[in-house]
């Protein structure tokens, strides 16, 4: 059967325009993700993350992870504006009609549906796909807030494996043949196209607007973006310290109902991080206030003052991410001095001190505190500027829970 949306826009040339059937994807650095050991008919590959962070290049990446032939992969991208007028499900259903026409019933196919989220509707689409198996396979991409985990799992049901992307961390940046060194790397980020750019802040900005527009806005249905940028002007700055929603509020003339509805929607959007007090007990760890982190230091010197742009507070923030990539359970620690991070290893808790140098007599101080309340933790941790890439190789060897 086909569908007239075929012949309106011209769907082989399309799919062939963004699939790789007659020449090998371009050279790129390889991703540090953890995939799942083989792909699953019933389960969609979901690969999340910030826009622009390069999900597009791991798709192709995840063609040759699993030696897929490329003639049984199809690749598209629907902010293609030869789809404009045509981003219904049926369109999803010619693209499964039109490869499976050509391939037969039989052999797997590999479907790569970059930026989903531009299709109405495509969850349930999706979802009965998955219900009934067949020899076709999915892979999914999107930078909406939309695509997070949970309401994945209310509109998928459970038939999804997540996958998260960040910009470049700074292993995969000294892969790059734009390396330059961590105080480079600190100041530029991770973002591919940012690396190879002649204006880097300018198009860091041109980023940080459209995640905002698109993806923050949009959801909370706000007429205007302003204050939103305001509040993550605030966090971006603060890197490092404490906030209280109602301090930021106050700041800026918002409700802390409000302040908390930009923050979550930010969140959910992969432009900022949580860092919350660490406390075995939710009553002592609920009251106490959060740090907060950006996706990437190059986009937070894009967005805040010159006053605010310090490598130390990049240097923490770079430190967070990298841990970011290997667990979601990071806390700080704080009693009269402050443990800037700590994480759950199958050794222990393990505390981690950030500095540009040497630590401080502070830096010791919070350790010994911290061992005194948590005498059976782990052996605590060092970050520094100059042993920036073999600090972050030794968060591989902790294990993280």
């Amino acid at each position: 059967m086909r569908y007239a949306v075929e012949d309106m826009i011209g769907l082989e040339e399309i799919l062939s325009y963004w699939s790789f059937w007659d020449e090998a994807p371009p050279g790129s650095i390889r991703r540090q993700v953890s995939l799942p050991v083989s792909l699953s008919n019933k389960l969609a590959l979901v690969i999340q993350g910030v826009r622009r962070c390069g999900k597009s290049t791991l798709l192709a990446q995840i063609m040759g992870h699993y030696e897929l032939d490329p003639k049984a992969c199809v690749f598209i991208n629907f902010e293609d504006s030869r789809l404009i007028g045509h981003l219904t499900p049926e369109l999803l259903t010619a693209i499964v009609q039109f490869f499976r026409d050509r391939h037969g019933k039989t052999k797997p196919l590999y479907f790569f549906l970059d930026e989903i989220q531009e299709i109405k509707g495509w969850e349930k689409w999706v979802h009965t796909q998955l219900e009934r198996p067949t020899q076709n396979y999915f892979i999914l991409t999107g930078s909406n807030a939309t695509l997070l985990s949970s309401e994945l799992g209310s509109s998928l049901t459970g038939r999804n494996i997540v996958v998260e992307l960040f910009p470049f961390d700074y292993q995969e940046y000294c892969e790059s043949e734009l390396n330059h060194g961590p105080e480079s790397y600190l100041q530029q980020g991770g973002f591919p196209l940012v690396l190879e750019y002649s204006q880097p802040l300018e198009l860091l900005q041109r980023y940080f607007d459209e995640i905002i527009e698109k993806d923050v806005r949009v959801r909370l249905n706000a007429g205007n973006s302003l204050p939103i940028k305001k509040v993550i002007k605030m966090l971006f700055e603060s890197v490092g310290s404490e906030m209280s929603l109602r301090k930021i509020a106050g700041s800026i003339g918002l409700g802390v109902d409000t302040v908390r509805a930009y923050i979550d929607a930010c969140e959910m959007a992969y432009l900022i991080y949580k860092c919350p007090f660490f406390s075995y007990s939710e009553r002592k760890r609920a009251p106490r206030n959060i740090k907060y982190y950006p996706v990437d230091t190059g986009l937070r010197r894009a967005v805040v003052t010159k006053a605010g742009a310090d490598f130390g507070k990049d240097l923490e923030a770079a430190t967070y991410l990298s841990l970011r990539q290997r667990t979601s359970s990071i806390c700080y620690w704080k009693d009269k001095s402050e443990v800037d991070f700590v994480v759950q290893s199958q050794e222990g808790l393990v505390p981690i001190q950030v500095s540009l140098g040497e630590p401080h007599d502070r830096h010791h101080e919070a350790i010994a505190s911290f061992y005194a309340r948590f005498p059976d933790a782990a052996n605590p941790m060092y970050v520094s500027l100059e042993d920036l890439q073999q600090n972050f190789r030794c968060f591989d060897e902790l294990d993280l829970i």
